[in-house]
């Protein structure tokens, strides 16, 4: 649902506006009240949002550090790791 105030969106069943913060890497974000956070492809604000809790927020950088992506470095166009 489009907003009328640039930079933020309407997102259902969210109760309010969100401000959309743009990572650089082709995503936007925004933070929740709860700790969970919202994704989705930067600019397409009509677009899919993707709704995170913090838990799974906490598992997915805990991985990330744990190296269980790092398989992954190489295949996605970014540099491949060690």
């Amino acid at each position: 649902m489009r907003s009328p105030t640039p930079g933020v969106a309407v997102v259902p069943g969210e109760g309010t506006d969100m401000r959309w913060t743009t990572s650089g890497a082709g995503i936007e974000t925004a933070r929740l009240a709860d700790g969970g956070l919202l994704v989705r492809a930067a600019g397409d604000v009509d677009g899919p949002v993707l709704r995170y809790t913090r838990a799974e927020m906490d598992a997915f950088v805990r991985g990330a550090k744990d190296g269980e992506f790092d398989d992954l470095a190489g295949s996605c166009g970014g540099p491949a790791g060690p």
